[in-house]
């Protein structure tokens, strides 16, 4: 019961701060005002109503903030391309927390759209090679120059940031010490049949794009028309293309979250792509595979049993003989 108070008095807090920003921003009284729950699993999502506006209000803790802008320059290049989705009306900073107030998008989440859920992924298809197409640089999930579309990682031990350092941080965790091998996602033979597959890869020339990085129907507005439009760009990155955002959405039919073969089959048929003709698709996504968990172990010690199980349905996917 005290903990259902404080979670009360939480999102009550959580909306006044959300109806504060949305007034100083629109100089109007708000009519109406609630929280979407349920949605999303890092930012505080608001909807704000005042006599002639309606607007979303999304919070995140402080350090977001470069994520805001990100998202920002991401969601004005996509409009440019003919993705639809809301615009950004401001980002701030206001105390403890970053902003971002954006147009406020009708229709149902795609988790909830009655639509039918194949074309839903078909549009979602084509939206995502337009938005393969957008000129960015570099390599990574940090916006470093916006006026370039210049995007980067940032190094960490092992990794100068590049996508070749990237790669070889991958292939130099593969030891005899392997906390990858104490978790069962490979044993010391299939470590080495791993590390020749790291190192075919990183042999191959790849093309480089915008991904967005987290093609979900949680991310989709669906409108009265059937019309798909996307949301949330915090993973937005630039990697290969097209297989990056492929093998973000195809995780989800191993793990059981995402489309389903009949739905990846749609959004690839949007998309223009038959899925015999990725022959990079594996090894990417075993080599993403084990950086997000490798990811998980110094960083995230909760995510570990799940991004192991993972790791290793994509291993024995990879070394099937």
């Amino acid at each position: 019961m005290k903990e259902d108070s404080l979670k009360a008095a939480m999102e009550n807090l959580i909306l006044q701060q959300a109806e504060r920003l949305a007034v100083d921003y629109l100089q109007d009284q708000v009519k109406s005002s609630y929280q979407i729950l349920g949605k999303g699993l890092i930012n505080q999502v608001c909807v704000v109503e005042t006599a002639t506006h309606k607007v979303v209000v999304r919070m995140n803790k402080l350090s977001e903030y470069p994520i805001y802008l990100k998202e920002q320059w991401c969601m004005e290049q996509a409009a440019l391309v003919g993705v639809p989705g809301p615009k950004v009306l401001a980002i701030g900073i206001a105390g403890e927390y970053a902003y971002m107030i954006q147009s406020f998008v009708e229709g149902d989440n795609g988790l909830d759209s009655m639509a039918h859920k194949p074309e839903v992924w078909r549009q979602l298809g084509a939206y995502v090679k337009r938005i393969h197409a957008i000129d960015v640089k570099g390599f990574g999930e940090e916006l470093f120059d916006p006026s370039a579309g210049e995007f980067k990682s940032p190094p960490h031990p092992g990794s100068d940031g590049s996508w070749q350092g990237y790669v070889q941080y991958n292939i130099n965790s593969l030891t005899e010490h392997d906390r990858l091998i104490d978790l069962g996602v490979i044993s010391q033979a299939e470590s080495v049949r791993v590390r020749e597959i790291f190192e075919a890869v990183k042999r191959t020339a790849y093309r480089f794009g915008l991904n967005h990085g987290d093609l979900s129907l949680k991310n989709m507005m669906v409108n009265s028309e059937g019309q798909v439009r996307l949301l949330d760009w915090g993973s937005a990155e630039v990697h290969v293309v097209p297989d990056g955002d492929i093998i973000q959405a195809m995780q989800g039919i191993l793990i059981g979250d995402g489309p389903n073969a009949e739905e990846l089959d749609a959004f690839l048929e949007g998309y223009g792509q038959r899925l015999d003709d990725l022959t990079n698709l594996k090894p990417l996504m075993l080599l993403r595979a084990f950086d997000k968990l490798r990811w998980a172990i110094d960083r995230s010690p909760e995510h570990i049993e799940s991004f192991a199980a993972y790791a290793r349905k994509v291993v024995e996917m990879n070394l099937e003989t």
